[in-house]
């Protein structure tokens, strides 16, 4: 919130991360997301049946597309200064709220991206982290402030983020036991393994003497490989990549947002 009160208006338009976005645009989601979580799960507020047209992740992901874009859109009307006031408003409330939740319980929202129909509360919790940290990411990017990449937040957001692995994995040809090993160099970094079981791939923490594959990635190029922010030949020009190379090339088309998989390996 200090960094939204102290951008100056060229700063509020300027272009993100986030496609056609500008920093309103981004800020303008984040209150979206709270006000959502708020009405939704908090005050039970009950909507007419959504129009997603099916019941596929790509259904899913367009819907989430027009939900998103109609509040964008709207909140192109709404002054900066009204912005960061209702921003000070609903994000006490919605911090409140995750306070009482139950983080064993079922969740409210499963997790799409990590290919979870049912979730439990954490990481439903943990998935608004991931949604809060890659967009003010985003918006520290527009306007040239450094990224949060200690330990108190990137810690969280990888452990978070590597749930997207197993799915991007999925359909790999590998024979049980094969092992993937995703590595964020340097002192807050970390490694993560999935390992091929039948058709699905189980991730823990770790790395293994000799994986089958290997992907390693800086902080600042992991963030943005998960929050869709690296294009393919890019990342694969960044990463240092060992091993099997069509198992490195599908790791590095994990995802951990809500965005169309035709478009990644």
């Amino acid at each position: 919130m200090s960094l939204l009160r102290s951008l100056g208006e060229e700063q509020w338009t300027a272009r993100t991360l986030a496609g056609e976005w500008q920093v309103r645009d981004v800020a303008a989601h984040l209150l979206d997301g709270q006000v959502r979580r708020l009405s939704l799960q908090r005050d039970q507020l009950r909507l007419e049946a959504d129009t997603r047209g099916g019941d596929s992740y790509e259904d899913l992901v367009q819907f989430l597309n027009r939900l998103n874009h109609m509040w964008v859109d709207a909140f192109r009307r709404v002054s900066p200064t009204l912005l960061i006031g209702m921003l000070d408003q609903i994000g006490p409330q919605l911090a409140k709220f995750y306070e009482s939740l139950d983080p064993m319980a079922p969740a409210f929202f499963p997790v799409a991206w990590a290919g979870q129909q049912e979730s439990l509360c954490w990481m439903d919790v943990g998935r608004d982290y991931t949604e809060l940290w890659h967009h003010q990411a985003q918006i520290r990017d527009a306007v040239g402030a450094p990224p949060l990449l200690s330990q108190e937040w990137l810690t969280p957001l990888l452990e978070l983020s590597v749930h997207a692995i197993p799915v991007s994995l999925s359909g790999a040809p590998a024979t049980a036991g094969t092992t993937v090993t995703f590595t964020v160099l340097g002192d807050t970094g970390g490694s993560w393994t999935a390992t091929a079981a039948g058709r699905t791939w189980a991730l823990e923490a770790g790395r293994p003497d000799s994986p089958s594959a290997e992907v390693r990635l800086s902080p600042d190029d992991a963030w943005r490989l998960f929050y869709n922010a690296l294009p393919m030949d890019t990342a694969l020009e960044r990463a240092e990549v060992h091993g099997d190379p069509d198992l490195a090339r599908r790791l590095l088309g994990a995802r951990s947002v809500m965005v169309s998989r035709r478009s990644t390996p």
